[in-house]
């Protein structure tokens, strides 16, 4: 049965091919439009030299550490100490290592692959002879042999040495064979050698070797300071006003010059600004926070012991809050003890008719 079931299904897809077309074909995911999902993009990506090869070397040091074994620990490890000579240089060591190289890359692995078997000799080479000698893989390896990187330090075809940049930025192609040797300056620093502070930074410190730049008070615009503080401002920042008197930069109260709040919040200033905050709810305008700081009451509040609180009757008790039983707990037809008469005894026995 199952045999006749599988002759039929042959028989229907050889009628049907002649009228299928390239489109109804699906397509695996990486030949889709789109070019493949991300991971392969990154799998595929390729890499400048220097750093392709210090992936390589990066992947086999990983190995190097995930194939450590103590001279005791036993297993393999003491059958290969006893049999093959040390595991640490032996060739099962080796093969271990190259299983997995490159598969824990996620930038660049197929080029790692690739290179991995383009230097699989010198590989071989420096594990067997030089791995005592020559602990540096990446030295030996991508700078000696392949003459993709340079050592640290050192840029260009030449492996010219960097300049100092004194300790302020680094230098551009800085271990490659690329760059142009000059400093990329970090933040707050400047020139050729990066030995100036750059602009709305001023000098805190500096030696024959050293330079420390601070960056200006939030006073100081783009003219920079001549040093820490508002009042070493050579140019002030909006909310600021320079101090024509003793110099420097002083704070512009926004509150009192500007009024800039609605009528329902307050204003408190800030270094170079203001906020505005929301009044009270018992208030209507206010100076501050609380109800103690109302320009007046706002409605439902009245002003009692110099602050707005809730409007209340003569009880004492704010209406809102009052108990509706308490107004209709009198017996029917006696008045309520609100209607009576001053000195009337609401106790008192009423004159029969």
């Amino acid at each position: 049965m199952r045999h006749s079931r599988a002759i039929v299904a042959s028989l229907l897809l050889v009628a049907l091919l002649p009228t299928l077309s390239l489109g109804d074909i699906p397509k695996p995911p990486s030949l889709s439009a789109g070019g493949g999902t991300k991971k392969d993009k990154l799998k595929t990506e390729k890499l400048p030299p220097c750093k392709a090869c210090t992936v390589l070397v990066n992947s086999f040091r990983d190995g190097i550490k995930r194939t450590e074994r103590a001279k005791h620990d036993g297993g393999d490890a003491a059958w290969e100490e006893e049999r093959l000579g040390s595991y640490k240089t032996s060739e099962l060591r080796l093969v271990e290592i190259q299983e997995r190289l490159c598969t824990d890359i996620v930038r660049g692995e197929d080029q790692c692959h690739q290179l991995a078997e383009d230097y699989e000799t010198q590989i071989e080479e420096w594990w067997k002879n030089h791995q005592t000698t020559q602990p540096d893989l990446h030295r030996w390896l991508c700078v000696e042999q392949a003459a993709v990187c340079c050592p640290d330090g050192f840029y260009g075809p030449n492996c010219d040495p960097c300049p100092t940049c004194f300790g302020n930025g680094k230098c551009k192609g800085n271990g490659t064979r690329k760059g142009n040797g000059k400093c990329a300056c970090d933040e707050g620093y400047t020139g050729d050698n990066c030995d100036s502070c750059s602009e709305e930074h001023y000098q805190a410190f500096r030696d024959e070797t050293k330079l420390l730049c601070s960056r200006c008070h939030k006073a100081c615009a783009a003219g920079g300071c001549t040093g820490a503080g508002p009042n070493s401002c050579r140019v002030c920042r909006s909310g600021w006003v320079m101090d024509s008197a003793r110099g420097g930069c002083v704070d512009v109260d926004e509150c009192i010059k500007e009024a800039p709040c609605t009528k329902k919040q307050f204003c408190v200033n800030n270094e170079g600004s203001y906020s505005c905050l929301e009044c009270d709810k018992s208030c209507d305008g206010c100076n501050g926070d609380g109800p103690d700081l109302c320009e007046k009451c706002a409605e439902g509040y009245e002003l009692r012991d110099g602050m707005c609180t809730a409007s209340s009757d003569d009880t004492g008790v704010p209406e809102q809050q009052m108990d509706p039983s308490s107004i209709s707990s009198t017996r029917e037809g006696e008045p309520h003890p609100t209607e009576l008469s001053d000195g009337e005894d609401p106790a008192a026995p009423k004159d029969e008719l």
